[in-house]
C-alpha cells in the first residue's frame, strides 16, 4: 500500500456485537430492567478490525461465510453502525450490496431511478444527466414505465445494478453483485467494473470468486470469524484462505496476526503450526519452487512428482500443441477410503486456469491400504497460451461426509509454455478456418398475380 496516496477508507478497531437471546421473553425482561443478570450472549460479527484503503486501490475482502465480509461493507457504507471503533470515508460511495433495497414496488422504473439517486445524495439535475446511461445499461425497454412489482427477477436486478453502477462515485463497494442477470449482462457488468478500475476509482470488492479477486485486486484482506487474519497479495491470501476452508490453518495469536505474511519468520512459523513447512532445499531441482506451500494431514504423501513431455522426458518447458504429462508418486501412511488425486495450473497472478482430478474423471474410486504406493499420470494436450504457469498437486478425499486434505503442494513446479501463435484469452480454441469465394445471391423472380380466369 502506497503511503503517498491519500486514504479513502480508514477502519480502526471496528467491532460489531449482537446480543443473542435464548427466548424472546429474556429480551423483554432485560429491556425493561426486570432482571439483574444478563440474559444474552454476545456474538462478535467483527472484532477489532483495522484496514486502510488508499485512493485508486482495488482491495478484495475474502473469508468463509460468517466471517464478517458483508458486515464490514455495511458499516463502511453507513447501513450499520459499529459497536466500537472508528470508520472514516473520504469520498462519495456507490454500493452494490443488496440490489434493489429502497425500491418502491408501486413506483415505475423511472420513478425508482430518481428515488434511489436522491437517497444516494444526487440532485434531480444530476440524475437527469445520468438517466439515459442508466436506461441503456439496464436495457429493459418499455418496462421501465411499468411498476417494478410487475418485473421479472432478472429485470429487477438489471435496473437496480444499472442505477448503482452508473452513478459516478469516488468509491465503489461491491458485494457479490457482478454475477446478476444472464451471461451477456454479466459481461457488461465486468466491463463497467474494469472501466472504474482504469479510471482510478477506489474499489472494495467482496466475492467468493477467487479468480476475479486474483484478476482485479491489488491487495486482499482475509477475514475469519469476525477477525482480520491477514492482508497481502491476492496469491498469498488465497493460498491461506484455502487452508482455512479445509480447517488446516491454525490462527496465529494477535501479535502474529497483525503482521501475517509481512514477515518471513512469522510466515514460516504459521506454516509449521499446520505441519506445512516451506520447502528449503540446498540445491532445488530446476523448475521446483523452493518457496512452495505444503500442508495436509499426511495420511498420504506426495513423495515424487515431475512434468514430462510426450516422450517421457522431464522438462519445465512444453511446446504449445504437443502432449505433456503430470506425474506424481503417492505413498500411504494410513488407510484411505477413496483418495482423490488432482492437479491444477495457475497463471503468475494466481488465477486457476485449468485442472482435474481422478474423481471428476472417474479414473480411480477405490480404497487404499497403509503401506501402498500409487503412481498417477495425467496426460493432456497443451492448449494454453505462451507464458509462465505454476503447477499444484494434491491428494484429498472424503472420510464419511468430511472432506479431508491428505497432502497438498501449491505452486510446486514452474511450467513454461512455448508458443509461436497466441490467440485471445487463456486457451487456443484451435479453430479450423476456411475462407471461400462467396456466391452472388440469386434474385427471386416475382410472378405477378393475375387472378382466376
Amino acid at each position: 500500500m502506497s503511503q503517498e496516496k491519500p486514504v479513502a477508507i480508514s477502519v480502526k478497531g471496528v467491532e460489531k456485537v449482537y446480543k443473542l437471546y435464548d427466548r424472546s421473553s429474556d429480551r423483554v425482561r432485560e429491556a425493561l430492567g426486570l432482571t439483574k443478570k444478563a440474559r444474552h450472549k454476545k456474538h462478535y460479527a467483527l472484532k477489532g478490525v483495522d484496514m486502510e484503503i488508499c485512493q485508486g486501490e482495488c482491495v478484495g475482502i475474502i473469508g468463509t461465510n460468517g466471517s464478517g465480509k458483508s458486515t464490514i461493507l455495511k458499516i463502511i457504507t453507513g447501513v450499520l453502525n459499529p459497536s466500537g471503533g472508528e470508520v472514516v470515508v473520504n469520498g462519495r460511495i456507490s454500493a452494490l450490496l443488496e440490489l434493489g433495497a429502497g425500491f418502491n414496488m408501486e413506483y415505475n422504473g423511472i420513478e425508482n431511478i430518481y428515488l434511489n439517486g436522491m437517497m444516494i445524495g444526487f440532485s434531480e439535475k444530476e440524475i437527469d444527466e445520468k438517466l439515459q446511461d442508466i436506461l441503456d445499461f439496464a436495457d429493459i425497454g418499455e418496462y421501465v414505465y411499468q411498476p417494478v412489482r410487475t418485473y421479472s427477477s432478472g429485470m429487477f436486478v438489471r435496473l437496480a445494478f444499472a442505477v448503482a453502477i452508473n452513478i459516478d462515485p469516488e468509491i465503489l463497494i461491491v458485494d457479490e453483485a457482478l454475477s446478476v442477470g444472464d451471461v451477456f449482462f454479466q459481461a457488461k457488468c465486468y466491463h463497467k467494473f474494469e472501466e472504474f478500475k482504469e479510471m482510478g476509482k477506489t474499489i472494495v470488492f467482496v466475492s467468493h470468486d477467487l479468480s476475479s479477486i486474483s484478476k482485479y485486486c491489488d491487495r486482499v484482506v482475509l477475514l475469519n470469524k469476525g477477525e482480520k487474519l491477514g492482508e497481502g497479495s491476492p496469491k498469498e491470501m488465497i493460498d491461506v484462505y484455502k487452508q482455512v476452508l479445509v480447517g488446516q490453518y491454525e490462527i496465529p495469536d494477535h501479535a502474529e496476526r497483525d503482521n501475517l505474511l509481512q514477515d518471513e519468520e512469522i510466515r514460516e512459523k504459521a506454516a509449521d503450526s499446520v505441519q506445512g513447512k516451506k520447502k528449503k532445499e540446498q540445491a532445488p531441482e530446476q523448475g521446483v519452487n523452493p518457496e512452495l506451500l505444503e500442508y495436509g494431514s499426511k495420511k498420504a504423501r506426495i513423495a515424487e512428482y515431475s512434468l514430462t513431455d510426450g516422450n517421457g522426458t522431464r522438462t519445465t518447458a512444453v511446446i504449445k500443441g504437443q502432449d505433456y504429462v503430470v506425474r506424481m508418486r503417492v505413498s500411504f501412511e494410513e488407510d484411505c477410503p477413496a483418495p482423490i488425486f488432482a492437479f491444477t495450473v495457475k497463471n503468475s497472478k494466481g488465477t486457476e486456469i485449468t485442472g482435474t482430478n481422478t474423481m471428476v474423471e472417474r479414473a480411480f474410486l477405490e480404497p487404499v491400504k497403509a503401506g501402498e504406493v500409487k503412481e498417477i499420470t495425467f496426460t493432456q494436450r497443451m492448449n494454453l497460451q505462451g507464458g509462465e504457469y505454476l503447477l499444484s498437486l494434491g491428494v484429498t478425499g472424503y472420510e464419511g461426509n468430511d472432506f479431508t486434505v491428505y497432502h497438498r503442494l501449491y505452486d510446486v513446479l514452474n511450467m513454461t509454455v512455448i508458443s509461436d501463435k497466441d490467440t485471445v484469452g487463456f486457451y487456443d480454441p484451435e479453430s479450423e478456418i476456411k475462407v471461400t469465394e462467396g456466391k452472388e445471391k440469386q434474385k427471386k423472380r416475382i410472378i405477378p398475380y393475375r387472378g382466376i380466369g
